[in-house]
C-alpha cells in the first residue's frame, strides 16, 4: 500500500491522503526532448466559449509527448524510468527502442525497470506487450485499446483501468469496457496486455478545496441551490425538492440518477452489445 496519510495538524490535513509517489517513481525530471509547453484550453473551444464548465486556473503543466500510436512494429523496447505525468492519472515511462529512439508510453501495473517489451503480431501474451485483438486470448485484461485500426489507443488509459476480451466472432471482438458496457471492435485493432498503473489513485482524498483549485477544477454549485432563472431545479422557499420526476441538467436534458443519456442515433450504436449499467453502484 503506497497511500500516504498525514497527522491532523489542521482541519484540511485530517482526511488528506495521497499516493506516496517517492516510493514508486524512479525519475523526477522529464526527458527534455519529449516535452513542450502549451496553453491549456480550460474548458473553452476555439471561439473562446465555455463548453465544459468547472475548469480553470490550476498549476502550470509541462506536456509530455506520450506515444499512443505504437508505430514501431517488431522492434523491442526497454523501460528506463517510471515517471509522474500531471496530465494523466497513470504513470508514464521512458522507453528506449533497440534502434536508439526514445519515447514515452503509458505504463501497465506491476512494471519493473529494464523490462523489455514488444509491439508485434503474434507477440508473447505478457504484460506490456502490444498486439492485434485477434491474437489476444478470451478473458485477458488489456488497456490502450484502439477503436479503429491504426487510430491510436483511445480506450482504458486512466489509472487502474482495463478492458476484458470476452468473445470473438466474424472479424469482431467483444470487449467489456470499464463502464460495464460491452461493445464490438474490429479484430485488427491493437491493444496492450495488462492494466493501467497507479491503481491506488482512486484512494486519494484531496482534503481541502484548495487542492482542487491547484488541479484546475473550479467549484460546482448544486442546481437546487440556484435560482429558477439559472437552473430547472432552482427556486422555492427554503430547501425544496426538484419539483419534477426526472433530474435534468442546466439545459433541461436528463442527467444522472440512473437515466439513459446516450443518443439513440449515435454512429457507434450498432457496435453496442450491452449498455452500461447506470445508477448507484452497490
Amino acid at each position: 500500500m503506497s497511500i500516504k496519510k498525514y497527522k491532523p495538524k489542521t482541519k484540511s490535513r485530517r482526511h488528506m491522503a495521497n499516493v506516496f509517489y517517492k516510493s514508486l517513481l524512479t525519475k523526477t525530471k522529464p526527458e527534455k526532448s519529449l516535452t513542450f509547453g502549451r496553453k491549456r484550453a480550460v474548458g473553452r473551444n476555439n471561439a473562446g466559449r465555455i463548453t465544459t464548465r468547472h475548469k480553470g486556473s490550476g498549476n502550470k503543466r509541462l506536456f509530455r509527448e506520450v506515444d499512443f500510436k505504437y508505430n514501431k512494429i517488431g522492434i523491442p523496447y526497454r523501460v528506463t524510468s517510471i515517471e509522474y505525468d500531471p496530465n494523466r492519472t497513470g504513470f508514464i515511462g521512458l522507453v528506449i527502442y533497440r534502434d536508439g529512439e526514445k519515447k514515452y508510453i503509458l505504463l501497465p501495473k506491476g512494471i519493473n525497470l529494464n523490462e523489455e517489451f514488444l509491439t508485434a503480431e503474434g507477440a508473447e501474451i505478457k504484460t506490456g506487450n502490444r498486439m492485434p485483438l485477434k491474437d489476444i486470448p478470451i478473458g485477458t485484461f488489456i488497456y490502450n485499446v484502439e477503436l479503429k485500426p491504426k487510430s491510436g489507443a483511445k480506450i482504458a488509459r486512466s489509472a487502474g483501468n482495463f478492458v476484458q476480451v470476452i468473445a470473438k466472432d466474424a472479424g469482431m471482438v467483444d470487449l467489456k469496457m470499464p463502464s460495464s458496457e460491452v461493445r464490438k471492435v474490429k479484430e485488427t485493432c491493437w491493444a496492450s496486455v495488462g492494466e493501467v498503473s497507479n491503481e491506488e489513485k482512486k484512494l486519494e482524498n484531496y482534503g481541502k478545496a484548495g487542492k482542487s483549485r491547484w488541479k484546475g477544477i473550479r467549484p460546482t454549485v448544486r442546481g437546487t441551490a440556484q435560482n429558477p432563472v439559472d437552473h430547472p431545479h432552482g427556486g422555492g422557499e427554503g430547501r425544496q425538492g426538484r419539483g419534477r420526476r426526472r433530474a435534468v441538467s442546466k439545459w433541461g436534458k436528463p442527467t444522472g440518477k440512473g437515466q439513459k443519456t446516450r443518443s439513440p442515433k449515435k454512429y457507434s450504436e450498432k457496435f453496442i452489445v450491452s449498455r452500461r449499467k447506470v445508477g448507484k453502484k452497490h
